[in-house]
């Protein structure tokens, strides 16, 4: 710091050094260990969907199960790590904290073990055993509560507590994502259906959890000027249909949702709702019969959001048909099955939530039959 000038001299600059030489060795290691992760990481595949040629129209899942945490969010889990280690907010030894029905969660607790912190994430109670175990098997630890409404505020006060930091992926999934290009998934799809008979395609379906990768979608293809519309589907027991459609940012759903990864109890700041072309409220006994269509269809087991996202696209799909419009719609192929075999794919939990699959596989069966659409 300057010593003090003469009494009637200029007044003395202030000037506080905060540099830390031995945080920023650390930070440089921690940064090149993220994108080096990245720079291993193959593409992920875009599977097609059979459908009748003579329809015209081609169907893609973009199987964001292939990352190496096993889902979609293990691209959000990079962009947030690297959009918090370069802002200064994680630090060596203290612990990173998440809000999370589990797939983040899981993806974020693999980067925290690749940089060497903890991790802590704050789940429902009702989170699939197979997530709980996969987020420790990353070294992480578990912080339950009961109310999926007061996950925000537990997951605040716990990096409170620690003296750690709060990643808070509601508030910026869409911010830590470059979505202009840098490989995003927007930029890999697009790359991906260049030798395609439809290369723009009509409609890109996604749901929303954080509200992310809609948000990267749709401002991506306005970016580069493409016709291509964006299509959120959401689930019962989500306030982003409602809030979106009254254009309510206060809207609130008072249950949680069933299908784990997406929907919401409150419009999250990241979900951008100016972006979004349209949205589908699909009941979640629709979600699961598009599983069982995936499944005959690819082999596959995915987890619900699978299923939401894949039922508003065959639903675009046979307007397409009935208009005899040509083209092509894209979703995602968000996280795999095995994770919820306790759920999605029993008998009994289906009968205990009281949700009936049969009228929604009859509606897809005659669909991708005859062309036509019921209901």
């Amino acid at each position: 710091m300057d010593t003090p000038g003469d009494p009637g001299g200029p007044a003395a600059t202030q000037d506080v050094d905060r540099s830390d030489p031995a945080y920023r060795v650390w930070l440089k290691e921690a940064v090149r260990k993220v994108q080096a992760d990245a720079n291993r990481s193959a593409d992920t595949h875009l599977l097609r969907f059979p459908l009748p040629a003579e329809w015209d129209i081609d169907l893609y899942l973009k199987d964001e199960s292939t990352h190496p945490t096993g889902s979609l969010k293990h691209r959000l889990a990079r962009s947030l790590f690297l959009h918090a280690l370069c802002n200064g907010w994680i630090r060596p030894e203290a612990p990173v904290i998440e809000a999370s029905s589990g797939s983040t969660a899981i993806s974020e607790a693999y980067f925290a073990r690749l940089v060497g912190v903890p991790f802590i994430a704050v789940m429902p109670r009702t989170t699939s055993p197979e997530k709980c175990r996969l987020i420790q098997f990353h070294g992480a630890r578990c912080h339950f509560v009961d109310d999926p409404h007061t996950m925000y505020e537990e997951a605040a006060a716990l990096a409170e507590r620690t003296g750690g930091h709060y990643m808070d992926q509601f508030t910026y999934a869409e911010r830590a994502t470059d979505w202009r290009g840098n490989n995003n998934i927007a930029e890999s799809v697009y790359q991906q259906l260049r030798r395609e008979r439809h290369p723009e395609p009509a409609w890109i379906v996604a749901t929303a959890g954080t509200g992310g990768t809609s948000a990267t979608f749709a401002r991506y293809v306005r970016y580069l000027q493409y016709d291509t519309r964006i299509c959120v589907a959401d689930p019962e027991n989500s306030c982003f249909f409602d809030g979106w459609y009254d254009h309510d940012p206060l809207a609130r759903s008072e249950r949680g949702s069933r299908i784990e990864g997406i929907g919401r109890p409150r419009m999250e700041p990241s979900f951008l709702p100016g972006a979004v072309d349209r949205m589908m409220k699909v009941p979640d006994a629709a979600s699961v019969a598009a599983l069982h269509t995936l499944e005959e269809a690819l082999g596959r087991k995915a987890g619900g959001s699978t299923g939401t996202g894949l039922w508003s696209a065959l639903k675009i799909v046979a307007e397409m048909v009935a208009e005899g419009t040509p083209g092509s719609v894209v979703t995602l192929l968000c996280d795999p099955g095995e994770r919820y075999l306790d759920k999605y794919y029993s008998d009994a939990w289906l009968a205990a939530e009281g949700l009936d699959v049969a009228p929604y596989d009859a509606v897809l069966t005659e669909f991708l039959t005859t062309g036509r659409w019921r209901g």
